[in-house]
């Protein structure tokens, strides 16, 4: 009833707006450079080559450094092309209490990337339907969204966000941007690059490093640690479960392949033998207790200190960190990643199949003074040069072309992409992800990749000479020859399922998590000899939330995708 209260108004305003010439601006941006008001021209009448100043707020939900996009080179060319700028913050504090606040303040920039808190902001009616400014302003979105629209409609039939995934194309990814246990490679180097696959042989491995390597410039070798002193980031602890027993990332659920039956793992016996290992390793003095206390850049910085060989993580986390170590050229303290499972019997399954993110994206909020101007911003992201723009950058300044038409990275490029300061200054951390976008194994019109690790020729020419000693020894030409190769699976990935707001589905997830935030760190640095009384205490309390209906509502929403309905 709000959202379709919020939608009449929206109408009223709009016929409003165009009936007058003129308005006042606010704070919360899309006044003009000159001070003007954004709708000195109506949204009827502005052509979609309306280049008048204009600056329009974005908030992101994730974690970064603010900054006005025209103060990147992105930013700025998108800004000469259509006359708006962003000024871009990014969440600081309690992603929770940021969006509570929002919602109950009703201050909302003009536009949002709401990540895990997507389903609250529609509830609260915080977007707007963009329907009607696709139809008339988006020939690019239709371009690129058109297979995927029924995919993202919310339960009234309307679009209120555009995701990061529509794929235009496939390719794979040759190295590993998802999930994977990373290891230093100075102990793999140490053992003579052992083929290793269980749990208990990466532990095993790591506890006789550290023994005969006790510390690191005169600091203790920390055996393994977790990013699980972010609320939003302990996933990173509970994930590895269902990956350790062959399982891709569905989230809080592992579903059957034959039934489609989804099934949670928390508070069984998966997640007991994972958590059970990290209780062990804690005791043997390989396990890092400010893994429950450590903020992302203290984190970052403990992998960067050359003390960590052993970790959990996706890719995309550790960015920052993984390209610092690389720009130190010290090959031995970088990591490699390893498909590690409980038995050597399990097939791996880290590698993404072929999916759809319909639950991730952006909006435009209905605070928004201008969404006309903002819409054209988004349909002028999308045209195939702008794509490229935002992921390849400028030709023969941050990519080359060969004879062929073939795009590759010289050595300059190559370094510069490793830079994270210059990845910011020129726009890339800003752009290439939560805007509207091609999905990330897209392939252009022109038959190069999209994403810029994707294209063979950047894989294979930006292998150090570290990365081609590990790749022999495990005789594999990419890092992701020697993990397995996804099973198709058309409901992926689970996590995308929307569960509401304020319903079973979503208080059951919440009293779940908050379960696994007490307990879990307790089970883990506890002395062994309390694991099991403190493990009966936590399975107890969670018989007490109705997983099986959880259950059964995930269920049926992955049998519906496996049956084309989404």
């Amino acid at each position: 009833m709000v959202r379709k209260w919020l939608s009449a108004v929206l109408a009223a305003m709009l016929v409003v707006m165009a009936a007058c010439s003129s308005g006042s601006g606010s704070e919360s941006g899309g006044a003009s450079a000159g001070g003007e008001d954004s709708n000195s021209a109506s949204a009827e009448n502005r052509s979609d080559d309306d280049k008048t100043p204009v600056t329009f707020t974005y908030y992101s939900f994730n974690t970064g450094k603010d900054v006005m996009a025209s103060e990147t080179t992105i930013g700025k060319e998108l800004q000469q092309q259509t006359g708006v700028d962003f000024k871009i913050e990014y969440l600081v504090g309690d992603i929770k209490t940021k969006s509570g606040v929002m919602i109950a303040s009703g201050d909302y920039p003009d536009v949002i990337v709401p990540e895990g808190e997507i389903d609250k902001l529609l509830d609260a009616g915080a977007f707007i339907p963009l329907d009607e400014l696709i139809e008339e302003h988006g020939p690019n979105i239709k371009r690129v969204y058109g297979p995927y629209m029924d995919k993202f409609r919310q339960a009234d039939g309307k679009i209120y966000h555009l995701p990061f995934s529509a794929n235009q194309g496939y390719i794979g990814e040759p190295n590993i941007s998802q999930g994977a246990f990373w290891i230093q490679r100075s102990v793999l180097k140490e053992f003579g690059y052992p083929k290793i696959k269980t749990l208990d042989e990466y532990f095993d491995l790591i506890k006789r490093y550290k023994d005969k390597y006790p510390q690191v410039d005169g600091k203790d070798t920390i055996g393994f640690v977790s990013f699980a002193g972010v609320a939003d980031s302990f996933f990173t602890l509970t994930n590895p479960a269902m990956h350790l027993a062959g399982y891709p990332n569905d989230g809080d659920v592992i579903v059957d392949m034959e039934t489609h039956e989804a099934k949670v793992y928390q508070a069984t016996d998966l997640e007991k033998r994972w958590i059970k290992k990290l209780n062990e390793i804690n005791a043997q003095g390989l396990f890092d207790s400010e893994s429950f206390v450590m903020n992302k850049d203290q984190y970052l910085a403990k992998l960067t200190s050359g003390r960590v060989l052993g970790y959990f993580n996706y890719a995309w986390q550790v960015g920052d960190a993984t390209n610092n170590l690389k720009l130190a050229g010290i090959d031995e303290k970088r990591y490699a990643p390893l498909p590690i499972v409980f038995d050597a019997d399990i097939k791996d399954q880290y590698l993404d199949p072929p999916a759809f993110v319909n639950n991730r994206g952006i909006g435009i909020s209905v605070k928004a003074k201008d969404p006309v101007r903002i819409i054209q911003y988004f349909d002028n992201l999308l045209k195939e040069e702008n794509q490229i723009l935002v992921q390849w950058g400028i030709k023969d300044e941050t990519y080359s072309v060969d004879e062929n038409g073939r795009f590759y990275l010289n050595d300059e490029q190559k370094l510069k992409r490793d830079d994270p300061e210059f990845k910011r200054s020129f726009g890339f951390q800003y752009f290439e992800y939560a805007w509207p976008r091609y999905g990330n194994n897209s392939v252009l019109a022109d038959g190069n990749a999209y994403g810029v690790g994707n294209q063979p020729e950047v894989a294979y020419a930006g292998y150090t000479e570290g990365d081609k000693k590990i790749l022999d020894a495990y005789g594999v030409k990419t890092f992701a020859e020697y993990f397995s190769k996804p099973d198709e699976r058309p409901w992926y990935p689970a996590w995308s399922i929307n569960k509401g707001q304020n319903t079973p589905e979503q208080l059951f997830v919440q009293k779940a998590s908050d379960l696994q935030k007490k307990y879990l760190p307790k089970l883990i640095l506890s002395d062994p000899s309390e694991f099991e009384s403190l493990w009966t205490e936590y399975v107890n309390e969670f018989a007490k939330l109705d997983a099986k209906s959880y259950e059964a509502f995930v269920t049926k929403v992955v049998k519906d995708r496996v049956a084309g309905k989404w």
